[in-house]
């Protein structure tokens, strides 16, 4: 069975790190910063952005694929990918800004954590019966 729908959200959650990953090397270039964050607020809020990413997406992204392998339903996978997705965008637009846009940064994780309850509790529901 080909995965059809994981890969679009893999790939998008991809290039939102990478594009994350690329303001924390741009900032570091342009302020002369190799290594740590030097006292620099701003650079340590674009490394916490970035790094925050890369603590949710890869496992909300195994879930989504664990889901596929066990046959979920098309239209529920695209709305879990969704759900991730728009909650990891909301959430780097809303941490990253400065100041930051609060409401989108709660936004951001009350719709990650949603994908991760239902992932987790679909998973686990169709493992026992």
């Amino acid at each position: 069975m080909p995965l059809i729908v994981t890969p679009l959200y893999a790939g998008a959650l991809a290039l939102l790190l990478i594009f994350l990953s690329f303001r924390v090397i741009f900032y570091r270039w342009s302020s002369k910063i190799s290594l740590g964050d030097d006292g620099d607020k701003a650079l340590r809020k674009r490394i916490r952005t970035q790094a925050n990413c890369a603590e949710y997406a890869p496992f909300g992204a195994l879930l989504l694929l664990l889901a596929e392998l066990q046959g979920a339903p098309v239209w529920a996978l695209h709305l879990l990918g969704l759900t991730l997705l728009a909650g990891r965008l909301l959430h780097a637009v809303g941490f990253g800004s400065t100041p930051q846009i609060l409401p989108l940064r709660q936004a951001g994780m009350v719709l990650t954590f949603t994908m991760l309850l239902l992932s987790g509790l679909g998973l686990i529901g169709h493992a026992l019966f």
